[in-house]
Order: structure tokens, then C-alpha cells, then sequence
């Protein structure tokens, strides 16, 4: 199975400058408790912002267009197809940005793990594909106010692709 997981802002805004939106310490915890103990999938950008690279606890696998290049920590791979290859046979692998990651896996993923934030944020530069909701099925949904330590509203929402 091929998941995405991401944080959306209004408008489908997910990051600025190479980084995300926001600092929401309860959507960070979600990405951790989700994930761990899977397969990741993103771009070389992402890698490298992550604060512990490779991810623990997760096989990292980066996808980069440059040919035999290598990323202490992750395998490697250099193609959507070489991508998806090297997933196969995993129970479920979490696609987990950037933008064009994103973008490309899309129309291959089975399930979505969004984080809505409930807020717009006008600098962003980088934004994900729209969730036509007649293409899936809204399976769980959990609203989470704001507080001290996460600044905006959000809901953490799971969607399946409908077949």
C-alpha cells in the first residue's frame, strides 16, 4: 500500500522556502507514531531537512534524479518505477514530501494521511494536489484545538482511494 502523509494548510499550502509551514508539536508526534516501524519515501530536499537523517526506526529511501549518487543512511533510488520497485512487498510505505514527491506518487496512492491546518498562509510556495472527494472515502477524522505549544486548529483526517 502507498500512503501520503502530509500537513495541509488552506489552500493546499504545505511548505515555503524548502521548510514546512508551521511548528504544530502534535501533528510531529502523529507523523512519528504513524511511520515508525515503515518505509519512507521522499526527495533528497526533504532528507536533508529532517532534523535526525535517515529517519529512526524507518527504512529511508530517497528518490534524486542524479544518477549513483549516495545519502549516508538511505537507499537510494533514481526513477518513479525504481521507486516503487523497491517498495514492493512492503505492507504500507509513506510518501512524505517534497512537493514534487508528492505531485508524482499521487495518482499511485492508496491512502492519505492529512494533517488539515486550519489556516492560511499567503508566502506559501509549495502546495498539494487537490483531494477530489469523490475519489475517496473519508475514513476517520479528529479535531484538535489550538494551544500553547500548537498555535492553529487542525484535524488530523485519513482518506482510502475509492476503486
Amino acid at each position: 500500500m502507498i500512503s501520503i502523509i502530509v500537513a495541509v494548510a488552506e489552500g493546499g499550502a504545505i511548505g515555503q522556502k524548502g521548510d514546512l509551514l508551521c511548528h504544530l508539536p502534535l501533528d510531529l508526534q502523529h507523523f512519528k507514531h504513524i511511520t515508525s516501524g515503515h518505509t519512507v519515501l521522499m526527495g533528497k530536499r526533504t532528507f536533508f531537512s529532517l532534523p535526525k537523517h535517515p529517519l529512526p526506526n524507518r527504512r529511508n529511501i530517497v528518490l534524486t534524479d542524479i544518477q549513483g549518487e549516495q545519502l549516508e543512511g538511505a537507499e537510494m533510488v533514481y526513477s518513479l518505477k525504481e521507486a516503487i520497485e523497491a517498495a514492493r512487498g512492503e505492507q504500507e510505505v509513506f510518501i512524505i514530501g517534497g512537493g514534487m514527491v508528492y505531485r508524482q506518487f499521487f495518482p499511485y496512492a492508496d491512502k492519505l494521511y492529512i494533517t488539515h491546518i486550519h489556516h492560511s498562509f499567503p508566502e506559501a510556495d509549495t502546495f498539494f494536489p487537490e483531494i477530489k472527494l469523490d475519489e475517496w472515502q473519508l475514513l476517520s477524522e479528529e479535531k484538535i484545538s489550538a494551544d500553547e505549544k500548537n498555535p492553529f486548529d487542525f484535524t488530523f483526517a485519513e482518506y482510502l482511494r475509492k476503486k
